[in-house]
């Protein structure tokens, strides 16, 4: 049987889903990447086209009625047998080709996916099978994460401290940052540690927004100085580790980087780490997918089985 016309696009039911979470316009528009006069337009779309009051909208938020509540549970429903069905079927296109479109943060795509996939390759041959093949693109965490969301990427690696509710994720490795400086710099004097709070205040050297380096500080600051904790504007803001490593030791200014990218430069005393008080910088690697809880059958899982055999 046909649906009727009155029948929301499943992109609607995301949009009330993430107002029935948030309890807020604004706030289901940055989970779902929309502005607040998108998600009121989708919204007020939404209920004419369904004919009934979804949402009551008040000063001091918005809250579903009655109807929302009920709409909202089916909406639920719906959207899971969709991932299901959507995860299923991009599970079978890559089993048919043995190929897996992969995104990485550039911590994860510099440090560790190299090693990864020449390691991969040689099990292949090493067992006399063939590895699956991997198309690898190396983004922030934010853009990874939306191109697993997209159906862009098969699977995504990210170092972001949260994730939204849609992807599932499994740890693949663990982290630390530090903030680092040139041997001149007046931090690599003190005989103190850098409080979290100037830290806070100093323009450092830092990855563009939505990096997860940037975003693992702004976490482990506002958990040390509460959520109103504001950071001072980066003296540059540059889009890859290794523009910052080269800023830094210009004398940019210090920046907080992952013990991966700079443990070379450590070693050869070109940069040396600051200690900050209270400050947990310790982070989670993960990777990420879209669909149940355990990752899609074929290449994605074959990838996934082999870098946990070998972190």
């Amino acid at each position: 049987m046909a649906l009727s016309a009155r029948m929301p696009e499943l992109s609607a039911f995301e949009v009330l889903l993430a107002i029935a979470r948030t309890g807020s316009l604004s706030a289901a528009g940055r989970e779902v990447g929309l502005t607040q006069q998108a998600v009121s337009a989708r919204l007020t779309s939404i209920e004419a086209q369904a004919g009934v009051q979804l949402v009551a909208r008040t000063t001091r938020g918005s809250q579903l009625t009655q109807a929302g509540v009920v709409v909202a549970d089916w909406a639920d429903q719906l959207l899971s047998v969709a991932q299901y069905v959507d995860a299923g079927l991009a599970s079978l296109r890559s089993e048919s080709r043995n190929r897996v479109k992969v995104v990485a943060s550039l911590t994860i795509a510099e440090q560790l996916m190299p090693r990864w996939l020449v390691l991969l390759q040689k099990a292949g041959k090493r067992h006399g099978v063939a590895a699956p093949q991997v198309v690898f693109t190396a983004i922030n965490s934010d853009h990874a994460i939306s191109a697993v969301l997209n159906g862009e990427a098969d699977l995504g690696f990210v170092e972001c401290p949260s994730l939204p509710r849609q992807v599932r994720s499994r740890v693949v490795g663990r982290d630390e940052l530090v903030v680092v400086v040139p041997p001149e710099h007046k931090w690599a004097r003190r005989s103190t540690p850098v409080t979290a709070l100037e830290l806070s205040r100093t323009p450092l050297v830092m990855r563009e927004s939505g990096s997860g380096i940037r975003d693992s500080l702004g976490a482990a600051l506002r958990q040390v100085l509460g959520e109103g904790a504001e950071q001072a504007a980066p003296v540059f803001e540059l889009n890859s580790g290794a523009a910052v490593r080269a800023a830094v030791l210009a004398g940019a200014g210090p920046t907080v980087a992952s013990t991966l990218a700079v443990q070379d430069d450590l070693g050869a005393g070109r940069l040396r780490t600051i200690a900050i008080s209270d400050l947990d910088l310790r982070r989670d690697l993960r990777a990420i997918w879209v669909g149940g809880r355990i990752p899609p059958a074929g290449a994605v899982r074959h990838l996934l089985s082999h870098i946990g055999s070998v972190r």
